[in-house]
């Protein structure tokens, strides 16, 4: 071991070694400045924080890869939840039982946030089971002395020496805690939660909140050594009564700002997070679970968010359950063209939808795909059932329907399904009542003892007397073009949709082959393995091994959001899709499309753009302003019966004729589409015959380059200086053609077609006179 006591001599030695040695590792180029070695790290689209040098070679390689560990290709993210603990008598699940060679992170479920809008996980205490809980001489769960704090905090930091290349992050919020949290003695606060920290009551964002809440998580990370921040916002959706029933008197007056206060949250999370980065020399990461539900994404604009993420998780289960009466699969991977619920509102016989089913893995995956690259997207696995019972019709219950007579006390329903209760119910949540919510909710490895005939010794710890015999028999069924397993029991009529290893495989396959960065679980407890000791399925890692057995080969995922090849000079022209219409208005879906020309040349009419949106959406997008919208390629056409085969439409769109667009100036156009996407991506825009990228893509490799300042573009069109309008002055009694130019008010203005009397600047956005600029 050196001496603290080395000479300055001997320090600059070592020095000059170790950047030797950086460099001989290729760490750093002779010449190359570190700021430079740093973006070459960063991943492709993500957004970096200005006048920050942020480290994100400590996380990725010089492809914008993550590193996992040479046998971890792909992710296996795991949800490690806080109350299994054990001490209420049912089964516990340690970070001891964690299979940590198989996994790639941990997200621990959940932080909350508290009324002072910081993040939390209780106060500590004994009772703390993220901080404070021990579990005396059960094996493997011995707390790590070097920590100031126990519980699960501890134990996941002691596992993580073990296994250095597994990262933990905290997941905040959930479905009970999006807008509340749970106290110390477990009674629901209804604090507002993300919905007021994020947005105020008027719908403006709460900066303050945002600021207060991002601060605490930068210290909460710090203090118990996670990697990142992963934020589980059940949902800052303009669609009403989404989300948590109990939130709806809160969420429901907000949800006109909620987006907007979701993308502010993100942004200035991951500013905050880059800094903190930066001066502790790591990346940190930050995360969302978001949903797969089409209904609820036409809710969240083009999830503007996805810049700031290093990925996405996307939650691709609780497709089909007991909140309405048709059955179907828990998480699906492709569309069968038969989804009864899909039917019942006529989505597959609408030219519109294009015959696209929306309740699926695949057209999740697709929806985020075309604005992220494969490698920053997971798809969600449940290691749980959805089921229900007094099923009707269908094949083996598939597609059948199931009504209830009565929903849940406290659900918000009131119309919902027959879910599946008792035995067939072990996982159930309890209602406001108090009483057991019907959902046919159960770990997967309790799954398995029902298709197998197996009442496990575990269910006198549920409630169950240890004589409990099975009702029926629960035959395991399977469709391979939707992947997906089910149990039915035609005796009780119980459907309980499962995976298990044949599922799991086929998914883990498409993730391989689609170049998705990996799989994420709910939640790592509901796995099983075999008891032949005790002839039963228990808690295990059958799955997840499965999954990191078809990832640890694989080639490396897909790190770049485009599958062609994009310009490598970008220019600052901004693209934004605003005013989006609230909840149930918006169908079809119209948004303005708004250009900003930030270079300094005038953009000539007839400028033509071209960008991707995503297949999950059909190929008919257009416009209503005269940009001649069209799509000129597809990837993809037709109906999504076994998956969509590609990624991208390509558009393209125009400036008419008669609009140019000057330095500073804006236009905008009303776009028209009728399944949600996510932000339109890998934009071009082609200026006098060169066709450059746009700056706003975050595109790695680009050069933004100014027109008409030593750029390659063409100069800025000849303009007044501010006070020399050269202009003619408007006159009211004077009748103006398409294309005539005015000055009026210091500002230059421009005629659309021919008016007499109209007074420019008075006319709107949408009038006669288009804004060119002061004067």
């Amino acid at each position: 071991m050196q001496s603290p006591t080395r000479t300055r001599a001997g320090a600059s030695l070592l020095a000059a070694a170790a950047a030797a040695a950086a460099m001989l590792a290729g760490m750093l180029s002779p010449g190359v400045s570190h700021a430079a070695s740093q973006e070459s790290c960063r991943p492709d689209g993500l957004y970096a924080t200005p006048g920050v040098d942020v480290p994100y070679c400590s996380v990725y390689d010089t492809e914008g890869r993550e590193k996992m560990g040479a046998d971890h290709q792909r992710r296996v993210i795991g949800y490690f939840t806080g109350w299994r603990t054990g001490k209420d008598g049912t089964p516990a699940y340690l970070a001891s039982d964690v299979p940590w060679d198989k996994v790639t992170h941990i997200n621990y479920a959940f932080g909350h946030i508290d009324s002072a809008n910081k993040l939390s996980v209780g106060t500590d205490s004994a009772a703390n089971a993220a901080t404070g809980m021990t579990w005396p001489g059960v094996a493997g769960a011995e707390m790590d002395p070097a920590l100031p704090y126990q519980g699960h905090f501890n134990l996941l930091n002691k596992f993580k020496k073990q296994h250095p290349d597994v990262k933990t992050l905290i997941s905040v919020g959930g479905w009970a805690e999006t807008g509340g949290y749970f106290d110390d003695n477990g009674e629901r606060v209804d604090s507002g939660g993300f919905y007021t920290m994020a947005t105020n009551a008027n719908g403006s964002v709460n900066q303050a909140g945002i600021d207060t809440f991002a601060d605490s998580a930068v210290a909460f990370i710090k203090k118990y050594g996670f990697n990142g921040v992963d934020i589980d916002y059940e949902y800052p959706t303009s669609m009403k009564d989404a989300g948590h029933p109990a939130d709806f008197p809160v969420s429901n007056a907000r949800r006109a700002g909620l987006n907007k206060g979701y993308a502010a949250l993100m942004k200035t999370l991951r500013e905050k997070l880059d800094r903190a980065g930066a001066a502790d020399g790591r990346h940190y990461l930050l995360t969302v679970a978001a949903p797969s539900s089409g209904y609820l994404l036409r809710g969240m604009e083009t999830f503007q968010v996805q810049k700031y993420l290093d990925y996405v998780n996307i939650m691709s289960y609780d497709l089909h359950g007991a909140w309405n009466e048709y059955v179907g699969p828990n998480a699906s991977l492709f569309d069968d063209g038969r989804d009864a619920e899909l039917a019942a509102a006529n989505v597959y016989g609408s030219a519109q939808y294009g015959g696209i089913g929306y309740l699926n893995t695949d057209w999740a995956y697709h929806y985020f795909r075309g604005s992220m690259p494969a490698g920053r997207i997971n798809i969600g696995l449940p290691y749980y059932t959805r089921g229900h019972k007094n099923v009707q019709g269908g094949t083996d219950g598939l597609w059948g329907r199931a009504a209830a007579t009565s929903c849940p006390a406290g659900s918000g329903l009131t119309k919902c399904g027959d879910g599946a209760v008792g035995v067939d119910n072990l996982w159930h949540d309890k209602d406001d009542n108090g009483a057991e919510s019907p959902a046919g909710s159960n770990p997967m490895w309790h799954a398995k003892n029902l298709e197998k005939g197996i009442v496990g010794d575990y269910v006198t710890q549920y409630g169950f007397p240890a004589d409990t015999r099975l009702t029926g028999t629960y035959v395991r069924k399977y469709d391979s073009t939707l992947v997906a397993p089910w149990l039915w029991n035609a005796e009780k009529k119980v459907f309980l949709s499962t995976e298990d290893e044949q599922s799991v495989a086929a998914k883990a396959d498409y993730v391989v082959d689609r170049g998705i960065g990996g799989t994420m679980v709910w939640e790592l407890a509901g796995d099983y393995d075999w008891n032949a000791a005790k002839g039963q399925y228990e808690i295990g890692d059958t799955l997840t091994t499965a999954m990191y057995e078809k990832f640890k080969a694989a080639a490396p995922y897909g790190a770049k959001k485009s599958n062609t090849a994009l310009p490598t000079e970008a220019v600052d022209i901004a693209v934004d899709f605003t005013e989006f219409k609230l909840g149930d208005s918006n169908y079809p879906i119209t948004p303005r499309l708004r250009i900003t020309n930030n270079t300094a040349a005038t953009l000539p009419g007839g400028t033509e753009f071209r960008f991707d949106y995503a297949t999950a959406a059909p190929a008919n997008a257009s416009d209503q302003s005269g940009f001649g919208t069209k799509v000129i390629r597809s990837d993809h056409t037709g109906d999504n019966i076994g998956g969509l085969r590609g990624d991208f439409h390509r558009v393209s769109l125009k400036l008419p004729a008669w609009q140019s667009l000057a330095p500073g100036a804006t236009v905008d156009l009303s776009f028209n589409y009728y399944l949600p996407v996510s932000t339109p991506s890998n934009w071009t825009v082609n200026i006098g015959g060169t066709t450059y990228a746009l700056a706003g893509d975050l595109a790695r490799g680009t050069t933004v380059v100014e027109l008409g300042d030593g750029g390659t573009g063409p100069g800025p069109d000849p303009s007044p200086s501010p006070g020399d309008c050269t202009a003619p002055a408007w006159d009211a009694a004077s009748a103006y053609g398409g294309g005539s130019t005015v000055s009026h008010n210091s500002r230059q203005w421009k005629s659309k077609w021919w008016t007499k009397g109209e007074e420019p600047g008075m006319t709107g956005e949408w009038g006669v006179w288009q804004d060119l600029g002061a004067c």
